[in-house]
């Protein structure tokens, strides 16, 4: 017997006369999962609806297991299974943040409007129902910004350097120095920042201040996100480029970064989500203002974080509010840097040939 013909029996009967599952099977075994998990938890007096979940999840797996393998056979059972285990993973990551962003959105929709967005906390009372986040807003526009600028070029040439030129000692030096700078907690780079640029060079705090902290974190996730993006650039465009005669800086130019832009973009905007949630550094160094501050080189300021954290300590019901607004405004303004690195990527990416 030929190898496809001892493969094709070892897969069982074929599948004109194998008994299969309806298409609906998994549907109606996850509807009486939930049931069961449901009557479960409410028989035993179980108050948390996540372990009612859990139990549904569990119940899930197991009745699609038990049911395959007694139709089907055991061994579209266990394909069946890992189906089933990969969809309950999926479903139990998406939860969390699907609840995360429901109690924001109804526990700040009620205080988000435009007077909100327009005024900022000068002269108002923790008690007060008015005030609002333009200065907080403007603080983390100009200090995220600033940290960009000088992360964004930094990381994508050390990046270039890694992958391009592979500077041999040099460059393993560089990728561990990057590696331990992915680790160093948030609170480090600002006490960092807080010794040499305050209190060694005798600048005052503000939102530059902040700004280095923030490059400092953002640095080793744009250089490690640029490395694997240029990494997956075929080899066989550089060398079509360098076999006409275009030098090797004009190939990464022309060649490299735009087929890798895609993914640069979209690494470079999940950097700037990562240190847009940052409070620590900007509580060392910016000092946090309840006034508006359009300059980040001179005085406090504020930033969102910031803004969420100090309303939310103050205890009261109106600035808990303002709390959870201004959460719902951040979590807003990350979706609206993801949505547009996509965007730019789409639109940068180069067209293929027909």
């Amino acid at each position: 017997m030929s190898t496809a013909l001892q493969d094709r029996a070892a897969l069982g009967p074929t599948s004109l006369t194998a008994r299969r599952l309806p298409k609906w099977a998994p549907a109606a075994v996850a509807a009486v999962a939930i049931a069961l998990g449901c009557a479960i938890g409410a028989g035993f007096g179980i108050t948390s609806k996540l372990q009612w979940g859990l139990m549904a999840v569990i119940l899930f797996v197991v009745g699609q297991y038990v049911l395959s393998t007694a139709v089907e056979g055991r061994r579209w059972a266990k394909d069946r299974l890992a189906t089933s285990l990969v969809w309950s993973a999926f479903i139990l990551a998406v939860i969390p943040l699907f609840g995360l962003i429901y109690y924001t959105i109804a526990q700040g929709i009620g205080y988000l409007n435009i007077d909100f967005l327009t005024h900022s906390m000068k002269g108002v009372l923790a008690t007060d129902t008015n005030g609002g986040l333009y200065h907080a807003l403007i603080g983390t526009l100009e200090q995220v910004g600033l940290a960009t600028l000088m992360a964004a070029p930094v990381g994508i040439f050390t990046a270039i350097y890694l992958v391009e030129y592979q500077g041999g000692r040099l460059a393993r030096a560089v990728t561990f120095f990057v590696d331990v700078m992915s680790g160093v907690p948030s609170i480090v780079a600002g006490l960092f920042v807080l010794s040499f640029w305050i209190i060694l060079l005798g600048f005052s705090f503000s939102g530059f201040a902040g700004s280095i902290a923030l490059a400092i974190l953002m640095l080793p996730v744009v250089v490690r996100s640029t490395e694997e993006m240029l990494k997956l650039v075929p080899s066989s465009l550089r060398e079509a480029s360098l076999a006409l005669g275009v030098p090797k800086w004009l190939t990464i130019l022309r060649v490299v970064l735009p087929t890798a832009l895609g993914g640069i973009t979209t690494g470079l905007m999940l950097a700037v989500a990562r240190i847009t949630g940052e409070t620590a550094p900007i509580l060392l160094l910016v000092f946090g203002a309840d006034a508006i501050n359009a300059n980040p080189f001179s005085g406090p300021q504020s930033s969102l974080p910031l803004f969420v954290y100090q309303q939310y300590a103050l205890g009261t019901n109106a600035s808990q509010s303002r709390a959870w607004a201004g959460a719902l405004v951040l979590i807003a303004f990350v979706m609206i840097l993801n949505l547009a690195a996509r965007l730019i990527a789409r639109w940068k990416a180069p067209k293929a040939g027909r």
